[in-house]
């Protein structure tokens, strides 16, 4: 089985953010960068696919500058084969025109399944992945907890609001992976050295027209301090107001 995990480097979730001057920016000075969590979901389930099968080929594409190459060298050192950089000075906001930079690409790669990670931390818009598999003519299968592959056809759980779903589709197809499906493995010091040595492609990013653009950044205003309103039973009667006619969840 041929599997493309498409992955996206971003800041880690833990990094304290301020704008940066433009406004409509983070300022990236002193903040870590990483590969995106649901991504690296995405890459360990291609790991374990091809490791149950016994043989295959994982490739990871990524896009954007030549900083990516490290998060794409990170998927090698857990067990990636190859890695193709599509090169462009920064990744666009419109998620449209990244899917067709990818497609554009993984048209001709023959592959039986692309993976994503089911939305990138930075944008949360997930729409790359469900619009890279339209541009392809691909089934799609979004937010997949659990993902099995035989004989030419996949099963998925998803979950829903106090449910869950089975889909099945026809391979070749697209799947967004979500969290709990895979623990990602740590990369061990061997992989770290092999992935040194395999082959990490570097080509021009075919984006299409980019219609979006964050004009403007804000971070959130900070919370009001809490205050007490009294003790016992004799307060209940003023927090029940206040939850009314303050907070408005009543």
């Amino acid at each position: 089985m041929k599997i493309a995990v498409c992955i996206k480097r971003t800041p880690d979730s833990e990094t304290r953010f301020r704008i940066g001057a433009s406004g409509g920016a983070i300022d990236e000075a002193g903040v870590k960068f990483d590969m995106d969590d649901f991504a690296s979901y995405a890459v360990e389930v291609a790991l374990q696919m091809k490791e149950k099968a016994g043989s295959g080929e994982v490739v990871v594409l990524a896009l954007g500058p030549d900083n990516v190459q490290e998060t794409l060298r990170k998927a090698m050192s857990m067990g990636a084969d190859r890695a193709i950089q599509l090169k462009a000075d920064a990744v666009p906001f419109d998620g449209l025109a990244v899917a067709k930079a990818l497609a554009a690409e993984l048209k001709s790669g023959s592959f039986d399944l692309v993976l994503f990670g089911k939305h990138a931390f930075d944008t949360s818009a997930g729409v790359v992945g469900t619009a890279t598999a339209e541009l392809l003519d691909l089934p799609c299968v979004t937010a997949a907890s659990k993902l099995e592959i035989a004989n030419g056809k996949g099963s998925a759980r998803r979950e829903l609001e106090g449910a869950a779903e089975m889909v099945e589709f026809a391979l070749p197809a697209v799947v967004t992976i979500d969290e709990g499906i895979a623990r990602p493995r740590y990369p061990s010091l061997k992989g770290i050295m092999a992935a040194k040595k395999k082959p990490l492609e570097s080509k021009p990013a075919q984006l299409g027209t980019v219609r979006v653009a964050v004009k403007g950044m804000a971070l959130p205003p900070d919370r009001p301090p809490g205050r007490i309103i009294g003790e016992g039973t004799a307060a209940v009667a003023e927090l029940v107001k206040l939850l009314q006619t303050e907070a408005k969840v009543l």
